[in-house]
């Protein structure tokens, strides 16, 4: 799999006067954990002294009491939870990243995947720039020291470094006197404004964090727009974002985030209860019960059988102690996962007619296995609905589909799906659906990993530009 495709959480606060942020940062990514489950980290800015700790594990794991009380208390703080992948999951690869320069000390940490990462790469290894990990982030954190060279403003080096990255980011940067939020310009993914009790300022990825440290919603942070906070308190630099068309994530509202968050306004929760009432629509059946996969399936069961009639059960019980299959590393792991993450209620499901509703399907390996499981359970048949259409195109902006070759829906026909799953019928939301099940966010979803429509040059394109160039500047110099 490729190091490039990730999803992560990020979460930042700002105060006025020196608090032990590093508890509140520890709760915001408690809520987040959902978004990384592989390492974690977080950094505290004592008076221009920036202390952190990062480690591979779990947030409760990572930061023990002993481990958080011996981070200082602050005017500002940050942290990370992080998903990789089997290839490059180990603690150099944690966030947020720290870097010592002549111009500062500097702590990074992001959301998202860019696809011209290789060719920044390059280009600052030529440059002289020896890399230590695998991850984007680093070139991000090269990038706004190359620019801060040229100025002396670490928000004016942060806006010309994000102008130079293609793809998806949620960006957090951290300096000895400011802290800066930045958005990528099509608005992949999401970033919210909070703020406490206290005046305390907070950014998240997404707002269930803001809750989580007791922190009121003000409002999404804009595609393309950079939020630099400091003693003075906030300010939003606009003026440079160019106007393109938007593109989040579907998938933020269809999987990744949690149904409690509200995303550039439209919550989640509606979201995919709209869901579900499409399915019921295009996909009606005769069935004596609806239930969902947890978590994320829920909502959308629910959804299914408000508009359908049929009555809603709890079919099938989440050990909550064990984390997602689909953002597992390795498909061994999943597998291992899928065994011990979900157990059926026989009461529910024994003898009846089934609606089986999940968020998506990707590789097929989690749904087989969940339908087995319903089939040992008593269940007489079982018509699977799922929240996404289905995917058959890599995503390049963060979800963790890297070939079409480990995608089920590219490999088989429908039917042939139906037949390894092992259910009675199949039927995924459709793509004109899917745009629609957030109506009240601006007009712009990314709908890459389904119809292939990508917003972005791909890395694949942006490397044949690249080899196009050389051949150009080689004609040339003949």
């Amino acid at each position: 799999m490729s190091n490039l495709h990730e999803e992560c959480g990020v979460f930042g606060i700002c105060s006025q006067q020196p608090r032990a942020l590093a508890n509140s940062v520890y709760y915001g990514l408690f809520a987040l954990q959902h978004r990384g489950q592989e390492s974690c980290g977080i950094v505290v800015n004592d008076d221009g002294v920036l202390s952190s700790y990062r480690d591979t594990g779990l947030v409760g794991d990572v930061f023990t009491p002993e481990v958080l009380s011996r981070l200082p208390k602050g005017t500002m703080a940050m942290g990370h939870v992080r998903y990789g992948t089997a290839e490059n999951a180990s603690r150099v690869n944690a966030q947020p990243l720290v870097v010592k320069h002549i111009k500062g000390n500097m702590a990074l940490c992001y959301n998202g995947s860019i696809t011209n990462f290789h060719e920044l790469r390059d280009e600052l290894e030529l440059k002289g720039s020896l890399f230590h990990t695998d991850c984007d982030v680093e070139v991000i954190a090269y990038l706004i020291i190359q620019e801060r060279i040229q100025t002396g403003s670490i928000e004016e080096a942060v806006v010309r470094a994000c102008a130079r990255l293609e793809g998806a980011y949620s960006l957090l940067v951290m300096s000895s006197g400011k802290l800066i939020a930045a958005r990528d310009k099509r608005g992949f993914h999401p970033l919210s404004l909070g703020q406490t009790e206290d005046g305390d300022l907070v950014v998240a990825s997404e707002s269930c964090a803001l809750d989580a440290a007791e922190a009121r919603l003000l409002r999404d942070v804009e595609p393309g727009e950079v939020l630099v906070f400091d003693k003075n308190g906030m300010r939003s630099l606009r003026d440079h974002c160019g106007t393109v068309p938007r593109s989040l994530c579907v998938f933020e509202f269809v999987y990744f985030a949690r149904p409690d968050s509200i995303i550039d306004g439209m919550a989640v929760h509606t979201a995919r209860n709209r869901a579900g009432a499409f399915l019921a629509k295009s996909y009606p059946v005769e069935a004596d019960v609806v239930i969902g996969v947890p978590d994320s399936g829920i909502d959308a069961a629910i959804g299914y059988a408000q508009e359908s009639g049929i009555p809603y059960g709890i079919g099938l019980l989440k050990n909550k102690y064990i984390g997602r299959t689909f953002i597992a590393p390795g498909q061994e792991s999943r597998e291992d996962k899928v065994r011990i993450k979900l157990n059926p209620i026989s009461s529910t499901v024994k003898g009846k007619r089934v609606v089986l509703i999940d968020d998506s399907i990707v590789r097929g390996t989690t749904s087989a296995r969940i339908v087995r499981l319903l089939r040992e359970a008593g269940a007489k048949e079982i018509h699977m609905r799922v929240t996404a259409p289905p995917f058959i195109y890599p995503c390049y902006y963060g979800t963790d589909i890297p070939s079409r070759d480990v995608l089920i829906a590219y490999r088989m026909s429908h039917e042939e799906m139906v037949k390894h799953i092992g259910v009675d019928s199949l039927g995924f939301l459709k793509l004109e659906d899917v745009k629609c099940i957030a109506d009240q966010c601006p007009d712009g979803f990314c709908t890459a990993c389904f119809d292939g429509i990508y917003p972005t040059p791909t890395p694949a394109e942006v490397s044949k530009a690249r080899f196009a160039t050389k051949l150009s500047a080689k004609e040339e110099n003949k």
